[in-house]
């Protein structure tokens, strides 16, 4: 397995990724959504154009996940973590992540910031092994008038639902 910086050679593959993870996060709210590669070609382009770090890994000659870096100052978030289902538990999320603390660390930061959706026990699961365990921010906002909220869960003495 190989990670490296993304070419635009990577472009056709990590345009079928980012819409793939579109699915997959679109279903963790019961929502379900269709490959949209225009949409995901769209957002590779917003990464490229805020000159984020975009991660590849390569088993043989095939692109089988990515990891695209958002750096606000020396504050570097995961803004997008995806691996082809057949190609997880295999340590290619693993190795990719590893590239988001390197460059964490370069920048002289002790951690990489994440944000989570609270019913994705896969990626929470994957920090939590890595020692993520510290809830740093609460993010609020309105009900959506043609969204389903269906669960709700409680942080301290307070009542969310999502």
């Amino acid at each position: 397995m190989k990670i490296r910086s993304y070419t635009s050679n990577d472009e056709g593959k990590v345009v079928e990724l980012i819409s793939l993870f579109r699915i997959t996060l679109s279903e963790l709210k019961s929502v379900t959504r269709n490959v949209d590669l225009e949409a995901a070609k769209e957002e590779l382009y917003g990464y490229l154009e805020q000159d984020y770090p975009i991660y590849v890994a390569e088993i043989g000659d095939r692109v089988v996940g990515y990891l695209v870096c958002k750096v606000i100052d020396d504050t570097v978030w995961a803004e997008s973590l995806y691996v082809s289902p057949e190609f997880r538990r295999k340590g290619v999320g693993s190795a990719l992540y590893q590239k988001a603390e390197k460059l964490a660390a370069e920048l002289g930061a002790e951690t990489v910031y994440n944000w989570v959706h609270p019913n994705n026990h896969g990626i929470i699961a994957f920090l939590s092994e890595r020692g993520y365990d510290v809830l740093n921010l609460i993010e609020l906002r309105k009900k959506r008038d043609s969204e389903e909220l269906i669960q709700n869960m409680m942080v301290c003495d307070h009542e969310y639902r999502f």
